[in-house]
């Protein structure tokens, strides 16, 4: 029994022993120069360009990363017309995706909806049609009667819509842009503009791609081929790649189009605003797309073949912590400038414990030479707590235990 309790005695002694020297070479660690720094992702800078465009406001995003290409007077608050009807689509689709509402549902007509101008599809109150067919007269005819109709659906009443329209402009960060309705007919005060236009834009391509299967019909019909549906936007019969998205024309707003396409994995979004016509706005649309294909693609960023997948853990109760990076598998580089990318991992020697899921560790850096292009954090995939007295003592009480059996 003596020899026991010396032994353990010693062996809690070097345990506090060995605590205490770590905790006094936390500040050397802590002072560490590869320490990690809590760095914002960084983008690409825009291309240069020498072109004007026959337009009032343009802008050219790169829709998986939302690099700006091009922008003409891109923050100007302006009417935008139908356009208003990307987010009335988005809104929709978010229902849809929650499960609120089907696309077999059969949305009634209000007397309200039925009054709608410009646009339409002649629908009449009291007549019903299901969201699906309601959703091809909004984004192949822009139809005004039918995008009133689902907002009503959707939201309970047009006002009330509309503030969901506003709430959700807010969350995107679309600060240029008011809603006074959801079908983009001119009324004092509803504005946005080309940037917050692609901003709304982005968010519906990349969330609810099925916006495309409606936006890329060329014609169609409803009431069993009573009424023909042709598309305004004219790009789908001229432009190799175009995907959509909504087209509007009122006399404040002038001739606008929020165009989409894609080109050996690189998908772009050109907004015109104010054109005087069709043939321009489609001209502006064409010369953004062509610019963005011409000189962009997509590179492929690959971590190192040594990028480590574990970090060893200071004063852990695990020796090492999992990594997870959270780099994207591609890079907008300039074409000329496409064989240069350099994908740098940036990590400290080891991380001190206790140590979080989710808390940024390290650093992926995307590079041209000198030039910083992106960058993205490497977080910890587990938790790992920190040593403590009763940690070392449960494990010693442990092992005693086992060496008498």
């Amino acid at each position: 029994m003596k020899k026991r309790a010396v032994t353990i005695v010693l062996c809690l002694a070097l345990v506090l022993f060995s605590l205490l020297r770590t905790y006094a070479e936390a500040e050397v660690l802590a002072a560490d120069p590869a320490e990690v720094q809590d760095t914002p992702q960084g983008i690409v800078a825009a291309g240069v360009n020498n072109f004007d465009l026959p337009c009032a406001a343009a802008i050219l995003i790169d829709e998986d990363s939302g690099t700006v290409l091009y922008e003409k007077n891109a923050d100007e608050q302006r009417p935008i017309a139908s356009i208003t009807k990307v987010m009335t689509l988005l809104l929709t689709f978010q229902a849809l995706e929650a499960g609120k509402i089907s696309l077999d549902d059969y949305v009634p007509v209000s007397t309200h909806a039925y009054s709608m101008g410009g646009s339409q599809i002649w629908l009449e109150p009291g007549e019903q049609m299901t969201l699906n067919d309601m959703l091809k007269a909004i984004c192949v005819s822009s139809a005004n009667d039918a995008a009133v109709a689902v907002a009503e659906y959707v939201g309970g009443s047009e006002p009330v819509f509309v503030q969901m329209m506003n709430d959700m402009a807010a969350q995107l960060g679309m600060t240029a842009t008011h809603f006074e309705n959801a079908c983009g007919l001119d009324q004092e005060g509803h504005l946005s503009s080309a940037r917050d236009v692609a901003t709304m834009s982005r968010e519906m391509l990349l969330n609810h791609t099925e916006v495309r299967d409606y936006c890329s019909i060329w014609t169609d019909t409803l009431r069993q081929g009573a009424t023909q549906l042709v598309n305004t936007n004219k790009l789908l019969k001229s432009y190799t790649g175009i995907t959509g998205l909504k087209t509007g024309t009122t006399s404040k707003a002038g001739v606008c189009i929020s165009a989409s396409a894609e080109r050996d994995g690189l998908r772009l979004i050109a907004v015109v605003l104010g054109a005087a016509s069709g043939k321009e706005r489609f001209e502006a649309a064409t010369t953004l797309l062509d610019y963005g294909f011409a000189n962009y693609k997509n590179v492929t960023a690959e971590l190192p073949s040594d990028a480590p997948q574990t970090l060893a853990v200071h004063r852990g109760t695990q020796d090492a912590v999992a990594l997870q990076y959270d780099a994207p598998q591609k890079c907008l580089m300039p074409k000329d400038e496409a064989d240069t990318l350099q994908v740098t991992v940036e990590l400290p020697e080891m991380v001190e414990a206790p140590v979080t899921e989710g808390m940024q560790v390290g650093t992926v850096r995307l590079a041209n030479g000198e030039r910083e292009l992106q960058t993205f954090s490497i977080t910890a995939a587990q938790n790992v707590d920190a040593l403590s007295f009763g940690y070392c003592f449960g494990l010693l009480v442990q092992s005693l235990v086992l060496c008498d059996g």
